[in-house]
């Protein structure tokens, strides 16, 4: 006999707006303005909860928000407590599944401020005893959303998340620059044929090589803490353009301060809040030195696949670890996976900063619509580097060897050394010598000695490898 009193839960509740009424899901904890979005974006298949950073970053916000209208008397301490609950459980990991939206969305952001809303407004009515849904207690505009719009919530939250993304690729960056100084250390008495448009040009030390590299690395770690700043400047007070409406005169500095502190980060108010609601320019000045860092370091894993090339018909003077079987028809093959892999990131990144300068220079008047794309494109150059450093440092370079060997062998067969010589000779028997060089393929060292040009205790000494590889007085 069946239980006819028996209670079926229902599988969704029904939310409006200003569209009208939709069934959400009863099991969500984001609303009908979500659902909406969910439908409407279907683009890049990642939701904002591929961002972990994004999702803490707005959790903070709403923190911050709600206990400065608390502060000033606009928010009720038991709203507050239950929403500063919520985002407490937010930043703890849980219910980021429920933050669905697509990265890149229309409205300049807006989808992606009151999925948070939602998110939020649901938990909290859940820990005042309440069920989702029930917004008569606490609405997500009304309560979550209060003194803010999504044009001061949206680029700060970009910003909290882009700062924090950099300071994980700064420390990456850092770890590799030192994997470089380790192999500059260990490579730095094996001489070597330095090359200039891939033609011999003097000699140098492998070690000088990777020294480069690693100096290279530090020049971009300092440009790129030099951006960071602009990064902490945030507009939160400047609701819908900037002007501050439907805020207490003090909501904006007292929010800041809260924020700071919930956060940990260096932020700061911009001096005009118009002004920084509608201006891009800080992620596009950061764009750029992502470029640069993806252009120098593509650059690095050229070189380091052009000196591994070979094995036995290229310069093979460096060895890259082998890191898979290289191809599906030649036995026995390796290929440089690793800065391959590199090379494809960085040639991301250098696109992504092309899509950041026009959604920048693509606003409008009061407000920047196309922030959504600025931050999916920002996000993945700073993780893609990150990972790709990451990547670079543990199976690669870290496991790069030399080949001595073959390191004398170029140096013996070039000409590079009448260079050292020219200013003991003379630069017409110096060209001489290297014609003759190139023509029998004998070494410049024997044939300095058989024209007699000097004697072999003099050349030697002149043929050492630190008078070679680095500034010296003539030897007299």
């Amino acid at each position: 006999m069946s239980d006819t009193n028996q209670q079926v839960s229902p599988s969704t509740r029904s939310e409006h707006d200003l569209l009208g009424y939709r069934d959400v899901p009863f099991d969500a904890y984001y609303g009908v303005h979500t659902l909406r979005a969910i439908e409407n974006f279907p683009i890049t298949g990642l939701p904002i909860s591929m961002v972990p950073d994004l999702v803490r970053a707005l959790a903070e916000i709403k923190m911050a928000a709600a206990l400065t209208n608390r502060d000033l008397d606009m928010l009720d301490a038991s709203r507050c407590q239950a929403i500063v609950a919520a985002c407490h459980e937010i930043l703890s990991g849980k219910w980021h599944e429920h933050f669905m939206v697509d990265m890149i969305q229309g409205g300049a952001g807006t989808s992606t401020n009151m999925n948070a809303n939602e998110v939020i407004a649901n938990r909290a009515l859940e820990l005042l005893g309440y069920a989702r849904g029930q917004y008569d207690k606490l609405h997500p505009n009304e309560h979550v959303n209060l003194s803010q719009s999504t044009n001061d919530v949206y680029p700060t939250s970009l910003k909290l998340a882009t700062y924090r993304g950099c300071q994980h690729l700064l420390t990456c960056m850092a770890s590799l620059q030192e994997a470089f100084e380790a192999k500059a250390v260990e490579f730095k008495d094996l001489l070597k044929v330095g090359r200039t448009q891939l033609q011999d040009a003097v000699p140098m030390t492998l070690g000088q090589e990777f020294r480069t590299y690693s100096v290279m690395l530090g020049e971009d770690i300092l440009r790129l803490r030099e951006a960071l700043p602009l990064i902490c400047e945030i507009n939160m007070g400047a609701t819908a353009i900037g002007t501050g409406i439907n805020t207490h005169p003090e909501y904006a500095e007292r929010v800041m301060a809260h924020l700071s502190e919930i956060t940990g980060l260096p932020l700061e108010t911009a001096p005009n809040l118009i002004e920084a609601t509608q201006d891009c320019g800080a992620f596009v000045q950061l764009s750029g030195v992502l470029k640069r860092i993806a252009v120098k370091i593509s650059k690095v894993c050229h070189d380091l696949r052009l000196l591994s090339s070979g094995p036995r018909a290229g310069f093979g003077e460096i060895n890259l670890p082998a890191m898979q079987a290289g191809s599906s028809i030649m036995p026995g093959k390796v290929n440089p996976v690793i800065p391959e892999v590199v090379n494809q990131v960085a040639y991301e990144v250098i696109g992504n900063d092309v899509t950041i300068s026009f959604a920048a220079e693509g606003g409008q008047l009061q407000l920047n619509a196309f922030e959504p794309i600025i931050a999916y494109s920002m996000f993945r150059s700073v993780s893609h580097l990150a990972n790709a450093f990451q990547t670079l440092e543990h199976r690669c370079v870290r496991g790069i060897t030399a080949n001595p060997d073959r390191l004398k062998e170029h140096l013996d067969r070039s000409i590079v050394l009448v260079t050292a010589l020219n200013p003991y000779i003379g630069y017409q028997h110096a060209t001489e010598v290297a014609q003759e060089a190139l023509e029998t393929g004998k070494r410049v060292y024997d044939i300095v000695l058989d024209r007699g040009l000097l004697d072999k205790a003099k050349l030697d000494e002149i043929l050492r490898p630190e008078s070679l590889t680095s500034p010296r007085a003539l030897i007299s």
